[in-house]
């Protein structure tokens, strides 16, 4: 048994203001143990490091761009924020599948030593080819699902607003994952988006059977992307001028 794994599920947006929106679609994701990724990437025939093949994963995809290894890096943020998590690191993503990969959202779970969470890292990417993290601790009484909240400083969707708030509620890694994000301004809720899946093992047999019912995952993600703007833009909501990016690569969050 590894702490790696596959997590097949739903994608839900729902949109509130300014008019209502929704959209829905199935992907699938990987949990990758950072300390078990060489053996899991040397043991598995489909899944491979890099940037070509069925299905591929590659570092350099997430991270500072620097070439850091991925744990190293998630360790370096956590110091700088004066968190203590010196466990296990565990990245939730999604592959690249025929070499072409797209992460709107990646989430690291951070581990102290005694295997209870410490953080959790939100490594956000936009259609602009610029990435963001948000990194917020959670309490040592852990509850579940992990609620925490940060203020948006990183623009994502040309029809949003820099003026808002995210607030986060995750239940970890398990049998089952799920994560919220309301995206608020004050008390009004503009917009939700949940992923919720269910943990299958990361085996040959488990990733041919998610490939085969997601066979274009990474294309179908930016494809809905696009395809949903469009749709917005069709109702008439206006486009949201493009800031420069945080000067700071982290904004710090908080339980909720």
């Amino acid at each position: 048994m590894t702490a790696s794994a596959i997590y097949e599920g739903v994608v839900a947006h729902r949109r509130l203001s300014p008019r209502p929106h929704r959209l829905r679609y199935r992907i699938f994701m990987l949990l990758l143990d950072l300390d078990e990724l060489p053996d899991v990437l040397s043991r598995l025939r489909l899944l491979g490091s890099g940037r070509f093949g069925l299905l591929s994963f590659r570092a350099a995809d997430h991270g500072d761009r620097g070439g850091m290894a991925l744990k190293p890096y998630a360790h370096r943020l956590l110091a700088d924020a004066g968190i203590v998590a010196d466990g296990p690191v565990r990245l939730l993503c999604m592959p690249r599948i025929l070499g072409y990969g797209f992460n709107p959202l990646s989430l690291y779970f951070c581990h102290r030593a005694d295997g209870s969470l410490a953080a959790i890292l939100y490594e956000v990417r936009n259609t602009f080819g610029q990435r963001h993290s948000y990194l917020a601790a959670t309490p040592e009484e852990e509850t579940s699902p992990v609620r925490q909240t940060v203020p948006k400083r990183f623009f994502v969707s040309p029809f949003m607003d820099m003026d808002l708030v995210y607030d986060f509620e995750v239940l970890p890694p398990g049998e089952a994952v799920a994560v919220r994000i309301s995206v608020r301004r004050g008390e009004d809720l503009v917009l939700t988006a949940t992923f919720e899946g269910q943990r299958a093992p990361l085996t040959d047999g488990g990733l041919a059977k998610a490939w085969l019912r997601h066979p274009l995952l990474s294309l179908k993600v930016i494809a809905g992307i696009h395809w949903e703007a469009a749709r917005i833009l069709a109702r008439g909501i206006g486009l949201r001028r493009r800031p420069p990016p945080p000067a700071q690569a982290v904004t710090l969050g908080g339980p909720a």
